[in-house]
């Protein structure tokens, strides 16, 4: 299928998504393409797919190209998605976006092959600890089938970049976490990402909202409300880009954020010591965590206190009602 997701350069833009092949061996709860349900499935051979991807993006209907597929053996099913990428980028020479998953329990020479002809790569955690694993996706070890291709991706993109300077994966490694029917709570998701952005590098975790497939173990399980997801992707926002931590936020009881309010403001209003600020003195670090005040913004002060005093501005805990940025789903918690 067609979707519009962020390119290597930032910019939306319409990327096919596809698999190589729905048939798998694997037995996630969740999936719809699991081992044992009933349905039709299809295989792509290399061939075909790299033709109709280049016949799609020299026509102008797609402008990149994200490519995961099931597990018929792993190593045998890597082998035939870097077989279609290779036949993309060589054969039809398309040097726009790719991002390729790196499937589990891949080979350390297929995840080099892989670092080198994607723009970006990425394996699915899909729960935050082997334990919550374990409720969605038995036949998958957390540590050794899905965390360690994410280190060595990473050691393979340090290590070519800095024997011979090529730029490789240059839109970086992210993962994805199916939120909701494992019974995590909100800090254990985030701990984990804070966590693989500071061992692995990880540009961005992916939080995506549990939603019920028939004929699946889980298929009488509740859906995760979307405000949930929006509540987890501002939270992260505030790891990657707003200097906070994990043991900063403003978790409840249970470990779970409030669904009914911003995280960043709740912040706030639980440190008045810290405001208000003066504008023309306050550090970056401090400008950033004040609610409606994004890196953007932060970065546009700071420049326009070169140019001489801001006067009369004091920055609280709030923006006036009409002035609070509405965001959007996955959007920054500015």
């Amino acid at each position: 299928m067609c979707i519009r997701d962020s390119s290597a350069n930032g910019r939306k833009a319409p990327i096919l998504k596809i698999l190589q092949t729905s048939a798998c061996e694997k037995n996630c709860y969740y999936c719809p393409f699991r081992a044992g349900r009933n349905f039709r499935r299809e295989t792509l051979s290399p061939d075909d797919l790299a033709a109709s991807f280049d016949q799609m993006q020299r026509a102008g209907l797609v402008q990149g190209l994200f490519l995961s597929s099931g597990i018929i053996g792993a190593v045998r099913s890597m082998d035939r998605m870097l077989q279609t990428v290779e036949l993309i980028r060589l054969k039809y020479g398309f040097r726009g976006y790719i991002h390729l998953k790196m499937l589990p329990a891949a080979e350390e020479a297929q995840i080099e092959r892989a670092v080198h002809l994607a723009d970006r790569v990425s394996t699915n955690l899909e729960a935050p600890t082997a334990q919550h694993l374990s409720r969605l996706a038995p036949m998958k070890t957390f540590e050794e089938s899905l965390v360690e291709p994410l280190k060595r991706a990473r050691r393979l993109i340090q290590q070519t970049q800095g024997n011979s300077g090529q730029q490789v994966a240059r839109s970086g490694m992210v993962t994805q976490f199916v939120v909701g029917p494992a019974g995590e709570s909100d800090r254990d998701l985030l701990g984990a990402s804070q966590r693989l952005y500071r061992e692995v590098g990880l540009h961005r975790a992916y939080y995506s909202a549990f939603s019920p497939v028939r004929n699946t173990p889980l298929e009488g399980a509740p859906a995760t409300p979307p405000r949930r997801e929006f509540r987890l992707y501002q939270s992260d926002f505030l790891l990657r880009a707003y200097g906070f931590r994990v043991e900063e936020l403003p978790f409840d009881g249970e470990g779970n954020l409030p669904l009914d309010q911003d995280p960043k403001t709740l912040w706030a209003q639980e440190h008045p010591e810290r405001f208000p600020l003066e504008i023309n003195r306050a550090a970056p670090q401090d400008l950033v965590r004040v609610p409606g005040i994004g890196p953007q913004t932060m970065r546009n002060i700071l420049r326009a206190r070169l140019d001489g005093k801001l006067s009369d501005c004091l920055l609280y805990t709030s923006d006036p009602p009409d002035e609070r940025p509405k965001g959007e789903l996955g959007g920054r918690p500015d």
